[in-house]
């Protein structure tokens, strides 16, 4: 596999390296400093960071400016852009300038339906969906056209293209197909929902490996370490296409109020062990949601520090 743009997480997966990525949350505000803080705590155990997009359809910084203040700090960031709040005008604007400040990852998302956020009466978009928007790019990149057909000469976007997918939601039987379809509309890498159901995952990835698709895109495996058994027992009872089995509640619950947080972190070392096991499996997407400053810890301890230098 030879990278074909500029992007370091390209270049990494290229070499036939683990990749590493874990992401920031922008603030709910407009403080310069929120985002360069949490990168800079993991910068140097990751191979690139991705800023995310208005998540769970919250109001925040938008994810392009953030974007372009770590790229300013010399680091490989992967803009997150969800169809939920462009139209296909804003999503090409938008992709052009971050091509003009050299971004060269994007992940394509649909994005949480509004009534989910903090503007439940806001007019929603999706005048595109996630795989419409890998194409896009992709055609943009590949071919130098915008959907309405003008042709550009210069300036073409360098994007290695990521998406999502949840291999938890329902229906479990259409996971791998729904896949397929974006690997299909020209999607390089994958980031996964935070696994915590080892037995789900694997069987899912029994079947991309079964049509082939491991060796057409790079999967890597999402976690997010818990910090105490009130979250693990939110995200059964409350997060949607989120699968926590019964025995990760009960492990985290039958240690001390102090020690969960640890106990937290030695699941998910348990969990990456594990999972570099899988075929298919080409690295990891570390979610430490708000909790940033364990990246590094995850990272040592997991055997994937430091990270490869790529040219």
């Amino acid at each position: 596999m030879n990278a074909k743009t500029p992007s370091n997480l390209e270049k990494i997966l290229a070499a036939g390296h683990l990749a590493v990525t874990s992401e920031c949350g922008p603030p709910r505000n407009g403080n310069a400093d929120t985002v360069p803080k949490k990168a800079g705590m993991i910068r140097d155990y990751v191979d690139s960071i991705n800023i995310t997009d208005n998540q769970t359809a919250v109001v925040r910084q938008c994810s392009l400016a953030a974007c372009i203040r770590l790229k300013l700090m010399g680091i490989d960031p992967v803009l997150q852009m969800v169809t939920r709040d462009r139209n296909r005008i804003a999503i090409q604007s938008d992709l052009l300038g971050a091509t003009s400040f050299g971004i060269y990852n994007i992940l394509c998302l649909t994005g949480d339906h509004q009534r989910f956020g903090d503007h439940p009466n806001s007019a929603n978009v999706f005048d595109l969906d996630s795989t419409k928007l890998i194409q896009t790019v992709k055609m943009m990149r590949d071919e130098g056209r915008l959907l309405g057909g003008y042709e550009m000469n210069e300036g073409r976007p360098q994007m290695f293209i990521g998406a999502a997918e949840n291999p938890f939601a329902d229906p479990f039987e259409i996971r791998v197909f729904r896949l397929a379809k974006k690997v299909a509309a020209g999607a390089q890498f994958i980031q996964t929902q935070c696994i915590y159901n080892m037995e789900k995952f694997k069987l899912w990835m029994q079947g991309v490996c079964d049509m082939g698709l491991h060796e057409q895109v790079a999967i890597l495996a999402g976690v997010t370490p818990m910090k105490n058994v009130g979250m693990a027992r939110y995200m059964k009872n409350r997060v949607p296409g989120i699968d926590v089995p019964d025995a990760i509640v009960k492990r985290l619950a039958g240690v001390p109020k102090e020690k969960q947080a640890e106990e937290g972190i030695n699941i998910c070392l348990e969990q990456i062990a594990e999972l570099r096991e899988v075929e298919g499996v080409r690295g990891f997407h570390i979610m430490a949601i708000e909790w940033e400053e364990k990246v590094p810890e995850i990272v040592e301890r997991a055997g994937l520090y430091p990270r490869p230098k790529v040219d």
